[in-house]
């Protein structure tokens, strides 16, 4: 496993990308975001297109241990893109429209780390290299709004216990990465 870290448009997935594309032709990419408006159509849309053809495309948010368990071996390489946004959607799949005054943290949080677990142990099995990108969220001011405070550090843990089982774990700054392990 491979974890890529880094802000906003630094560059985390075309590095992911170059990695996974060393490996062969034959890449799983794993894509985590779901249509939730016309600019998020649009930006799933650009990331289709600038992906080889002949990579194959699991679209999906949940039980991804398993889907990297199940498809490791057919594959040279495999990317997961992304963390964080799994971590929205998975907050959202299990709150729903209950106000962020009314949720219990603890329970997310742990829904969110056994689905965590499983992937992490989907990696460990998988025979081909696994290429996940994340966003450092931590960089930033603490922020205002309840729901994005419990999220940042829901993900700041998350990407911590990533970095702690990956083989090797990169930072982009700017387009540039930095080999932070491995």
């Amino acid at each position: 496993m491979i974890l890529i870290t880094g802000g906003a448009r630094s560059g985390k997935s075309r590095l992911a990308e170059q990695f996974a594309a060393k490996q062969g032709d034959n890449v799983l990419y794993i894509a985590t975001s779901i249509v939730t408006d016309d600019e998020m159509a649009q930006r799933i849309a650009i990331h289709q297109q600038t992906r080889p053809a002949a990579w194959q495309t699991h679209e999906g948010f949940s039980r991804l241990g398993n889907v990297i368990r199940e498809r490791g071996a057919q594959h040279d390489a495999i990317m997961l893109e992304c963390i964080t946004t799994m971590i929205t959607n998975l907050m959202f799949e299990n709150t729903g429209d209950i106000p962020a005054e009314e949720m219990d943290f603890v329970a997310l949080e742990n829904k969110i780390n056994l689905q965590i677990e499983q992937l992490i142990e989907g990696c460990q099995q998988c025979p081909c290299p696994v290429y996940i990108v994340t966003n450092e969220v931590g960089f930033g001011i603490v922020p205002e709004n309840l729901l994005v405070r419990r999220f940042r550090d829901i993900a700041g843990r998350v990407n911590q216990r990533l970095a702690a089982f990956a083989d090797e774990v990169y930072l982009v700054v700017s387009g540039i990465e930095l080999k932070m392990k491995g």
